[in-house]
Formats: C-alpha cells, structure tokens, sequence
C-alpha cells in the first residue's frame, strides 16, 4: 500500500495554515536520515615495498608509471609494437568496451538534464459542426513547463552515481586495453618461441640425419650391427614428429593474433611465418612504489568508482524518504481563429506548486536503504580483494622472474655443455673410439637443453609481460587527485 499527501495551491491562493503544520509534521517525520553517519575513510593498508625487485631500478611513481604507458615499445620490436596498436584499434573487446563508456556518458547527461525544469509545447487545429450549424474552427497553442526541486538531492545523488559509473568504465575501457596488449604480447612470444624450436629441432635433424648416414656405412663395413643404424633412424624419426606439432602452434598463433587485431585468422599468416628474433625486454624498469602501482591499475580504480556509485546509489536511497517538491506551470493561446491568438483575451495560464510524500509503503523504503548499505558492503569487500589481487600479482610475476633469471643461468651452461659433448661424441664415433649409445645420449641431450634453453628466454619475455599487466601498463590513466584512493603505506600485518 503507497499513500501520498498531496498538497497544492495556485496563484491566487494562500495555503492554508494548518495545512503549513501538516506539512512539517511530515517532513519531520521524513527527514529522518538512515545512512550511518560514519567520517572515517575507508582504508587498506599495503606494504611500503616490493619484496623481490631483483634487476628493478626503484625510481618515483610519476616515472614509473610513464614508462609503462607502451611498455611494448621495450622490446625493440617493431613488429610487436605494430601489432598491439592495431589491436588498440581495430580489437572487438576494445570497441564493445568504448561503446559502453559512450553509452555511460550519454546516460550521464540524461541524469545532469534531470536537474533543470522541463518545457513542452503543443499546438493544434480543430473545426467542427453542429447541425446545420455553419462550421467552427478553434486554433490552440500552449506550453507547459514542470520542475521537480531537488531539495534532499536525489536528482544529484542520481547524477554522482552516472558519474561514478562513467569513471568506473573508463577505468574498465583501460583494464580492458591492458588485458588486450599482454595476451598480443604474450602471443606473440608464443610464436616466436614456436619458430626458434622448430629451428633447433631441423638442426638437430640435420645433424642426426648424419649420424644415421655415418651409422649406415659403418654396418655396410661390418664395423656396427643393424642395432645401431635402427636406434638412429628411431632418434631421426623422434625429433621429425616434433615438426608438425610446432608448425600447428605456428598456424593457430598466427590465428589468434589476426583476430586479437580484428581480423580473420588467416590474414597474418604470410607476415608472420617469416621467422624472427624472441622479442626481450630491457631490464631498467623504473619500479614503483606498491602505492603508486595500486593508482596506475585500471581495475582498482574501476573498484573505487563503483564505491562512489554505491555510495550514491545508498544516499539516492535514503532521499527518496523525503517528500518531493514540484513546481508546474502553463502558458496557452486559445481563439476561433488564427489571428486571434495573439489577443490577451486569449490568453490562459496557471502556476501550480505541489508537495508529496510517501506515507505508509509497508517498509519498502526502509529496506531499500538497508540493501543499498549492504551493496555498498559489498563493493568496499570487492575493492579490498582487488587491491591484495594486485599485490599477489605483481609479487608473483617479480619473484617469478628472478626464478627464470637464475634458472637461465644453469641451462645457458647445460646447453654450452651439451653441445660441446655432442660434438666430441661423434667426432670419436666416427674414429670408432665410442660406443653409439653415448652418441645418441649425447644428442638427445643436446636436443633437450636447446629446447629448455629456448624455452626459459620466452618465459622470460612473458615474465616481463605479466609484470608489465601487473602494474597496470598499456593504458593512459586520467590525472586524479592524490585522495582519490585511501591508501596507507604502511607494512601491512
């Protein structure tokens, strides 16, 4: 059940005493705020700094940040840097989020328009007849003009919340380009690690398809057995099966790159079966401080914006108690003829102001209110998980990254050592100075370490991308004010 007290009066009219005491009475009664009058900023305390930063120049947080904003321009390859401004373009992702954050500020405008009175206009023409009375025309011309005072702010809280959501998309217009740029990145370091395995393994086929042939002549002199010469066609045979699965990862990266960039799948192809360099990433990063990172993150400040819109959405709430205050008004023309409009005795008018409020709804406002608190509850919780999210991420991607680096280390020398102890190996098989067991060990150790050594330089380059998203790079944040987060540096407990 929804009562209203409507109150109203024109022009001409006084309202009536009693009916002023009437209407305080009922202001009074909903005035009374819900909202938990509470000052203390909401606070999440993070550590002063990182951990592991091994390799990471510390540096302030304005420099950081900027030398994030196209931190695939680090990796000195043209190539790559192409690519992800393509996709920055041309991506489906990255338009369907433009085309919300445009759609966010339209409907900011229709909340700021809710602000200023509304003016309607009409104008009509009627001829009528009666009998046999002769024909009457009647011309009309009006307009009407309505203003909703916001005086409790519901109209304003509306329009922080329109705001606060056009921010919040912004920021997920960012957190969406982000994303975009390292799976490119990441992408395209999956194909070019595919590309330097395929070349190890045709090179380590070029090399076992020789023993084999220096196996089959030493069993047509009699030096070897037919054990020998089938155990090398059997190493042969292993590392030919590792070519069709690395031209397939090849294929399908050069696919998902075409469509990461907003083409169909086979339009990159010829471009990017030319095999290239791994792309590597200069090591002088300027770090950040956990502080300045947490500003530079698009989903953190998406997080924050949607605390203001909750907050908005909750005051909204509460003002909608309040009663509503309006202010209505018309002007009209009205003669038998056309000429005649513009006579003073055709002119009609009239002023009306009334005033409503809810008076009995069975608790619905009430617990409005109660919900948009615990909707606020809610983004508060969301924003802190958000916050240690990116703390773990960046923590994880620098310790990472040092395990790589040292990792690197110890395979460059294996792989060195593999080599070499390859090359000895069949130099001696060939003067018959070892057995053929220790030549396909040491070429199937050789294999195996240029591969792992291949693999731990891509891990690295996509080490650096993770890091890279972790702390927020591949957008161009807005200028914010240094309160815009509540944020403590201090160690956290």
């Amino acid at each position: 059940m929804n009562m209203h007290s409507d109150l109203r009066f024109n022009e001409s009219q006084q309202p009536p005493i009693k009916m002023l005491f009437i209407l305080g009475f009922l202001m009074q009664i909903g005035c009374a705020s819900m909202i938990p009058q509470s000052s203390a900023p909401f606070v999440v305390n993070v550590p002063s700094a990182w951990s592991s930063s091994d390799g990471m120049i510390h540096g302030e947080g304005k420099t950081g940040t900027s030398s994030l904003v196209e931190w695939w321009s680090r990796f000195n390859d043209p190539l790559l840097t192409t690519l992800v401004c393509k996709s920055m373009i041309a991506n489906t992702s990255i338009n369907s989020a433009k085309a919300v954050l445009r759609q966010s500020r339209a409907l900011r405008d229709v909340s700021a328009s809710a602000l200023f009175p509304a003016i309607d206009s009409s104008a009509s023409v009627s001829r009528s007849t009666s009998g046999s009375n002769s024909a009457t025309s009647r011309f009309t011309a009006g307009a009407d003009a309505g203003w909703e005072l916001d005086i409790f702010g519901i109209k304003h809280s509306i329009l922080k919340g329109s705001e606060a959501t056009l921010l919040a998309n912004t920021a997920n217009l960012g957190d969406v380009q982000v994303s975009i740029a390292a799976e490119v990145a990441l992408s395209y370091i999956t194909l070019r690690d595919a590309q330097t395995r395929l070349s190890i393994a045709n090179e380590n086929l070029t090399s076992q398809q020789e023993t084999l042939q220096i196996t089959q002549w030493r069993e047509q002199a009699g030096l070897v057995t037919s054990l020998e010469s089938e155990q090398a066609r059997a190493s042969v045979e292993q590392t030919n099966a590792k070519l069709p699965a690395l031209q397939t990862i090849i294929s399908q990266t050069c696919h998902a790159l075409a469509v990461l960039i907003g083409k169909p799948p086979v339009s990159l192809s010829e471009i990017l079966a030319i095999a290239g360099t791994l792309p590597r990433a200069d090591d002088d990063l300027v770090l950040s401080i956990p502080a300045e990172t947490l500003r530079q993150r698009p989903d953190v400040r998406a997080a924050e914006h949607q605390i203001t819109s909750a907050v908005a959405r909750l005051f909204q709430a509460d003002a909608a108690r309040m009663p509503n205050f309006r202010l209505n008004g018309s002007l009209g023309l009205n003669a038998l003829t056309f000429g005649s409009l513009t006579n003073g005795a055709s002119i009609v008018s009239a002023v009306m102001a009334s005033v409503s409020m809810p008076v009995f709804d069975g608790g619905a406002a009430t617990a409005e209110v109660r919900a948009r608190q615990a909707e606020l509850d809610q983004t508060r919780i969301e924003y802190k998980e958000r916050i240690l999210t990116a703390l773990k991420e960046v923590e994880d991607a620098l310790i990472e990254l040092r395990g790589d680096r040292e990792r690197r280390v110890h395979l460059q020398n294996s792989a060195d050592a593999a080599s070499t102890a390859a090359l000895i190996a069949r130099q001696r098989y060939s003067s018959g100075l070892v057995d053929f067991q220790i030549v396909l060990e040491t070429q199937r150790t050789r294999l195996s370490s240029q591969e792992s050594l291949a693999t731990i330089d891509a891990d690295l380059s996509a080490d650096h991308v993770r890091l890279y998203k972790a702390l927020g790079g591949g957008w161009q944040p807005e200028i914010i004010d240094s309160k815009s987060l509540s944020i403590e540096n201090t160690e956290m407990r």
